[in-house]
C-alpha cells in the first residue's frame, strides 16, 4: 500500500510552520514550536495516532501563544487533508474513550468533507504551565477547519488540569487513526454521495 504523507508550510508576518505527516506511521514525532506544554501535547497525539509526524513552529510568543498555536492547528489540518488524498476506502468514523488516571475524554471523528468542531470541555480558565488551557479549543477549531471534519470532544470527568488536556489529545489522535485506516472491505469512497 503506498503510504500516505504530506508536507506542507505556513508562513505568515506571526507565525511560521512546517508539517511533515505520515498518516500510516509508527507514531514517530519531532516536534518543537516553542511552546514545551504543546509539544507535549503534540506528541501525545502523534504518539497514540501511529502518525509519523515532524512540526517545527517559531511565531510570536512574545505577544502569546495565540497565534502559534491557531496556525499550527490550520498547517497540521492541511497536511492530513492533502495526505488523505481523495478518502479513498478510509474508514472515515472514528471514536475513542481515553482514560488518564481520574480523567476520561472521548473524541468521535467524521472526516465528511463539512468542518465543525464541538468542544464541551469545561476546565477553568488557568494553565499549565505556560500554556492557556482555553487554546486547546483554538488549536482543535483550527485544525477542524483545515481538515474539513466533525470533530466532537467531550471531557467526561477529571481533575486535574494537565490530566484532562492529554487525555483530550490522545484521544483525537486515537479516533483519527480509527478514521483514517483503509477498510480493506471498501472499493471506493465511503459516502453515497460519491464524495467526500
Amino acid at each position: 500500500m503506498k503510504q500516505r504523507k504530506a508536507k506542507t508550510e505556513r508562513v505568515t508576518s506571526e507565525v511560521r510552520v512546517k508539517v511533515d505527516i505520515n498518516l500510516d506511521g509508527k507514531g514517530d514525532y519531532e516536534i518543537e514550536t516553542g511552546i514545551p506544554f504543546f509539544n507535549h501535547m503534540l506528541s501525545q497525539f502523534a504518539k497514540h495516532g501511529y502518525f509519523d509526524l515532524k512540526i517545527s513552529a517559531s511565531g510570536d510568543l512574545d505577544v502569546d501563544f495565540h497565534h502559534t498555536v491557531e496556525d499550527v492547528g490550520l498547517a497540521l489540518g492541511d497536511a492530513f487533508q492533502k495526505a488523505l488524498g481523495d478518502k479513498k476506502s478510509i474508514r472515515r468514523f472514528g471514536e475513542a474513550f481515553v482514560p488518564f488516571d481520574e480523567t476520561l475524554a472521548f473524541a468521535s471523528v467524521d472526516l465528511s468533507g463539512r468542518p465543525y468542531l464541538v468542544y464541551r470541555v469545561k476546565v477553568p480558565k488557568s494553565k499549565v504551565g505556560e500554556f492557556d488551557l482555553e487554546l486547546g479549543e483554538e488549536f482543535f477549531k483550527s485544525f477542524s477547519n483545515m481538515l474539513l471534519c466533525n470533530l466532537h470532544i467531550e471531557l467526561k470527568y477529571g481533575e486535574n488540569l494537565h490530566h484532562m488536556i492529554e487525555a483530550i489529545f490522545k484521544a483525537v489522535g486515537r479516533a483519527l487513526d480509527n478514521a483514517t485506516k483503509i477498510d480493506p472491505r471498501s472499493g471506493g469512497i465511503p459516502s453515497t454521495k460519491g464524495k467526500l
